[in-house]
């Protein structure tokens, strides 16, 4: 019998600046979800902890350094429901600090957004329902 994913675990931050607004970046042409601003983030890889995974992607996504140990779960939301196809579960995380200077190394557009701003964005169902239950 093949054994199948039931879930695929995602990690996001929830990056805030001096001024309260929060960074979200714009999902390339060629992903799913394309034109749609979502919190940054990516995959969390076989045997890895979630802040771990978040680390390694926002390093690999922004050029910007996080600390494992300076992340603070935030909330989660899932997509699907892991029969026709594994579900999406989204962790998300509140970053108090890092290091560097945001940059789009993929080619993304990012941009920091105030909260009445972010409720005019296009963004993916996940990254809109967790910011509708982060926000309150």
């Amino acid at each position: 019998m093949k054994e199948s994913i039931a879930f695929m675990p995602v990690a996001a931050a929830c990056l805030r600046d001096r001024e309260g607004r929060f960074l979200l970046q714009q999902m390339l042409p060629h992903k799913r979800h394309a034109g749609l601003w979502e919190f940054p983030g990516g995959k969390i890889e076989a045997q890895e902890l979630p802040e771990a995974a978040l680390a390694r992607e926002i390093h690999e996504e922004l050029g910007i350094m996080l600390d494992p140990q300076g992340l603070s779960p935030a909330g989660f939301a899932r997509e699907g429901d892991g029969v026709s196809a594994p579900a999406i579960l989204l962790l998300l995380f509140d970053v108090a600090h890092w290091q560097g200077s945001p940059q789009g190394c993929e080619g993304q557009n990012w941009a920091w957004f105030d909260e009445k701003e972010i409720e005019t964005l296009p963004m993916p169902p996940m990254d809109r329902h967790i910011w509708e239950k982060y926000k309150k």
